[in-house]
């Protein structure tokens, strides 16, 4: 079967006509999945960051290998003003995006404003959010300012309700639009309070502040810019977004085709870009989820570079023309997180009952099934043989380097005579006579994440023959939507910084509105909302929003390392490991360089030579 797929491969590139060696002007990029979206405001993966970085532009970039310092992109330059509360970019004249339309600062207004409206759950705005107004979400800010939920004031056709309709309006006119103004040649964000990381917040590579065309947007469908409609443009379901399969930036690439039964992408150089044409003129983004089909067409010269994982490195290693760079320093962390309440009708949870045929909703709820788990993992051997000691353990999902990390903090070690005491405790001891059956999902290609899943798999089911757990994968999208709406009782994800700073990290994995926190579920969020006599009567939501505004680096650590002593004591998920990079690519590419904030490939940089 395995024969059968690589010539299917092979066969494909000759029929699709791919680029070939010799070519120096088309690249391909032998990668895993696909995107997920190519929406910018919704789109929170590398594998949709990685197109969208490409096509569109932000304000600015970081600079070079820097994730401090920053560039001029359709900015010229900026100024900061009022303490930290004012930042103001004159925007570059002359800038067309690929559809012919102008660049304008009133785009610039309006993307912002749209990605600020749109806010779907589980997605990327949080941060403009918490920047521009303290708080993390539209729907939160709503309730905030009116006391009143935001799903109260709209019916079930999603229209305001009559006694409402004037307070969602000023929504808009009273708080978004003087958020963010058009003063002749520049854009003025206005923020409650100074934000440090709000620069890296609208870097290249933050797809959530990538720039749109707001004609062309409202003329596919978009928010029409009115006050008195933007409710209807809110939290639409991803395949709902009239950008979801659509692009049109001002960036080096233009999106040609996204072929879903391909799991292919396809760019082409913008010959009118604002600064020089790219040198490589056409690019295919290949998603080949099977190593041995993706090695083999880049062993045979059909491609310039190749997703390899760390296990797999000895098989091409030494191989002539093939370029490896290994131990590159990231700035991530992947973890494995517990949904404390998922849906009563997920296909994941067996019988939904604890009847050892399956696990009940609030199967994780229970604190001696979260640590059992967490000791039957062995984070050693999947560092070294796994990941070929590609990674390195952190006692909590915070990657070394960053404030508030501490390798002195407690971590979990791998025990199953730990774990056995742990099941036993469950549910009572119920647990332990009864049994359990659960599926864990992974996504397929990645095959790091599958041997993490099989590996408890493995561990737990020794434990006792009662103890069922299936592992299978699913194409990266549909692990995305499936986590994202409560289906999986147990998720493996990574998390690539989105700015470098601890909340990002923090705030993401154990606050109950972050991106992954938010997954973990209703009894999740009860927990974090509820004081904690460890964190001096204060709730670890709270902790983690004031230790955001601390000014102070030392006090910053201290209340850190306070969360990370919570996430240990509960067994607040499990962080697997931190990676570090591993880059393979054909030694003919030139140009490539390292940014671990950037999501996937700055294609704009490079060039072929032969």
């Amino acid at each position: 079967m395995r024969k059968f797929w690589v010539i299917l491969a092979l066969m494909a590139f000759a029929v699709f006509g791919f680029a070939v060696k010799g070519d120096p002007t088309t690249l391909v990029d032998l990668t895993i999945s696909e995107p997920d979206t190519m929406d910018p405001h919704y789109a929170y993966d590398t594998a949709s960051g990685e197109v969208i970085y490409n096509v569109y532009e932000n304000l600015i970039a970081y600079k070079g290998e820097s994730v401090t310092e920053f560039v001029p992109r359709l900015a010229t330059k900026w100024e900061i003003l009022d303490g930290g509360k004012t930042y103001k970019f004159y925007i570059r004249k002359g800038v067309k995006f690929h559809l012919g339309g102008d660049l304008t600062p009133e785009d610039v207004e309006y993307s912002f404003e749209r990605g600020l409206i749109f806010d779907p759950a589980g997605g990327p705005m949080w941060m403009l959010w918490e920047a521009l107004f303290g708080i993390d979400s539209l729907e939160g800010f709503v309730e905030e300012t009116f006391g009143v939920p935001y799903s109260d004031m709209i019916d079930e056709n999603g229209e305001a309700k009559p006694e409402y309709r004037d307070k969602l309006i000023s929504v808009y006119t009273d708080y978004i639009d003087p958020a963010i103004e058009v003063e002749g040649d520049a854009v003025v964000f206005h923020l409650v309070r100074p934000f440090a990381p709000f620069m890296s917040i609208l870097a290249q590579g933050s797809s959530w502040s990538a720039i749109l065309d707001k004609e062309w947007a409202i003329e596919v469908g978009c928010w029409d810019g009115k006050a008195d409609t933007w409710w209807k443009y809110h939290d639409i379901q991803k395949e709902e977004s009239p950008l979801y399969a659509v692009a049109n930036g001002t960036g080096p690439y233009k999106l040609v085709e996204w072929d879903r039964t391909q799991q292919k992408v396809t760019l082409e150089a913008n010959e009118n870009y604002w600064r020089e044409p790219a040198k490589i003129k056409k690019v295919v983004i290949w998603g080949v989820d099977e190593w041995a089909t993706r090695r083999a067409l880049f062993e045979k010269g059909d491609g310039d570079i190749c997703y390899v994982p760390a296990q797999f490195l000895s098989q091409i290693e030494g191989k002539e023309g093939i370029e490896i760079i290994k131990g590159l320093p990231t700035i991530s962390v992947t973890a494995l997180h517990f949904n404390w309440s998922v849906k009563p009708d997920s296909k994941y949870i067996g019988s939904g009952k604890l009847d050892g045929e399956g696990i009940p909703p609030d199967f994780f709820s229970d604190e001696h099934v979260r640590k059992a788990f967490s000791y039957a993992f062995n984070y050693d051997a999947m560092i070294l043989q796994v990941l070929r000691g590609l990674g390195k353990r952190v006692p909590y999902a915070l990657p070394e380097g960053l404030i508030g990390y501490n390798p002195d903090l407690p971590m979990y070690e791998f025990n199953l005579l730990k774990a056995r005491e742990e099941f036993k405790k469950a549910f009572n001891g119920q647990l332990w006579e009864k049994g359990f059956k659960m599926t864990l999902l992974y996504n397929t290609g990645n095959s790091a994440r599958q041997t993490a899943a099989e590996m408890l798999k493995f561990y737990i089911e020794q434990l006792n023959p009662k103890f069922k757990i299936e592992v299978r994968g699913v194409q990266w999208p549909t692990y995305l939507d499936t986590y994202r709406k409560g289906y999986l009782p147990a998720f493996i994800i990574g998390w690539l910084a989105d700015y470098p700073d601890p909340h990002n990290f923090i705030f993401t994995y154990y606050h109950s509105n972050g991106v992954y926190g938010h997954s973990q579920g209703e009894n999740y969020e009860k927990f974090v909302t509820t004081p904690l006599e460890e964190l001096g009567g204060k709730t670890l939501n709270q902790v983690i929003e004031e230790a955001v505004a601390e000014t102070d680096p030392a006090k910053r650590q201290e209340m850190y390392e306070s969360v990370g002593r919570v996430v240990y004591n509960h067994a607040l998920g499990m962080a697997l490991y931190q990676p570090l990079g591993l880059r393979v690519h054909r030694s003919w590419l030139k140009g490539w360089y390292h940014n671990p904030m950037r999501p996937g490939d700055d294609y704009y940089a490079y060039s072929i030579e032969f």
